[in-house]
């Protein structure tokens, strides 16, 4: 099927790179590309129970959350229209 679509910068370097590497025409990567990412495994979060509550949480990773850490991101994305 033939048909025009419009890449960012940035991604019609990656495809065009790609093709060149392979020795593919740039649909012939594209299609290459896309093939692949439905073929991948598909991310699937695992997820813990609390012991104390019981109730379904994701597993504990390296870091910590901190109180700054959660005030700066409701800063950046408290939208007080959304509570009115």
């Amino acid at each position: 099927m033939r048909t025009t679509i419009t890449l960012n910068n940035e991604t019609h370097a990656f495809a065009s790179y790609y093709a060149h590497a392979r020795g593919l025409t740039l649909s012939a990567a594209i299609d290459e590309l896309i093939h692949k990412a439905q073929a991948a495994p598909k991310f699937k979060p695992e997820i813990c129970f609390s012991p104390n509550s019981g109730l379904p949480m994701f597993p504990p990773r390296d870091g910590t959350i901190t109180a700054e850490m959660v005030k700066k991101i409701e800063e950046e994305e408290f939208d007080p229209k959304l509570f009115t």
